[in-house]
């Protein structure tokens, strides 16, 4: 059921805002501070799946303004009051399809995401995995749990600097962009790849077409790609077989944009020497997959975006855009 908060004073323009944003026990400042940042408006408070498709939820998404949270997209197709949309997630593959995308723009529907809240944990959870493999943190780990031997010699070998090594981000985005900042003093040559590009960028970035030009003399690889019809297996087995023996994967996007048989093959055989996967096709990642066994992958269970007052940053984030759209000025992490 949901829980409807009205303010009794109200002079300027109000909007019907519909939210879905989870909030649980230990989240009531969280969920305070949302309800006091939008007490202008009329706010329609439900849990996430909570009659989404169907009864109280969907007539109040019918009937809102604003929504926030991750509402169905197929509901998305018929809601013609809606004037903005704003995800709390960073990632977006659900609303990211050619239907929604053409009634959003017909009837001038903004669509925002939450990237400025996931950019920074995500660009030090990969800067994290950089530098482990680099110094091949993981692998002196394995020795210790495993072996419990003295093992310098075989690791020596293993040791690098990141400066002058090169690196290609596969979907250059806000988090890549955050990325490119932590990597600049470790003086890197940085290839970020975008569907299309557009304006100044803080590195070399080239359009998507252009990926196999790059690949092979990559040491990195870092896969921040969305999931949609184009990137599905972007890494696919020509192209991780076209890589520089000895480099290094991260998978931060989707697990869905890497052949995960062909990486599993190219870490077997030693071409590629190490994985670092924080996502995985499918979620949870099956205990059988034989990418749990490999010891030369290394698997976060899809928490690079994560930490702890996440859920404020997420509403603090939406108030800051709502006060924009309330302006009429530009918001930010606007996707349509």
């Amino acid at each position: 059921m949901a829980i409807t908060f009205k303010s009794k004073f109200m002079e300027k323009q109000t909007y019907k805002i519909w939210c879905n944003n989870s909030f649980n026990a230990d989240e009531k400042v969280e969920r305070e501070l949302l309800i006091n940042g939008t007490k202008e408006h009329e706010i329609y408070l439900f849990k996430p799946g909570e009659n989404d498709t169907s009864g109280e939820s969907k007539h109040a998404l019918h009937q809102a303004d604003i929504a926030f949270g991750t509402p169905d997209a197929n509901t998305l197709l018929s809601c013609e009051n809606l004037k903005w949309i704003h995800i709390n997630s960073a990632g977006y593959s659900d609303y990211d399809r050619e239907d929604l995308r053409k009634k959003l723009i017909e009837r001038q529907t903004i669509l925002t995401n939450s990237s400025a809240v996931y950019d920074e944990p995500c660009a030090q959870h990969l800067l994290a995995m950089m530098l482990s493999f680099s110094r091949a943190l993981p692998f002196a780990h394995q020795e210790q749990r495993e072996n419990q031997l003295w093992q310098k010699d075989n690791l020596r070998p293993r040791l690098n600097l990141l400066n002058g090594q090169n690196a290609v981000i596969l979907g250059f985005g806000s988090i890549g962009r955050k990325l490119a900042e932590l990597l600049k003093p470790f003086q890197m040559n940085l290839i970020g790849i975008k569907r299309t590009v557009s304006g100044e960028q803080p590195i070399r970035v080239a359009i998507q077409n252009e990926v196999d030009k790059y690949l092979p003399k990559a040491d990195h690889i870092i896969n921040i790609l969305p999931a949609n019809d184009e990137t599905q297996k972007f890494l696919d087995a020509e192209r991780l077989g076209n890589i520089k023996p000895g480099a290094f994967i991260y998978n931060m996007g989707r697990g869905s944009t890497i052949d995960q048989k062909a990486l599993a093959a190219g870490l077997r055989s030693g071409k590629i020497a190490g994985a670092y996967l924080d996502v995985t096709d499918p979620e949870p990642l099956p205990p059988e997959d034989p990418l749990w066994q490999l010891p030369n992958c290394f698997i976060t269970p899809h928490i690079g975006g994560s930490f702890r007052r996440e859920k404020e940053a997420q509403v603090k984030r939406f108030l800051s855009n709502l006060k924009l759209f309330e302006n009429g000025e530009k918001l930010v992490n606007r996707i349509l």
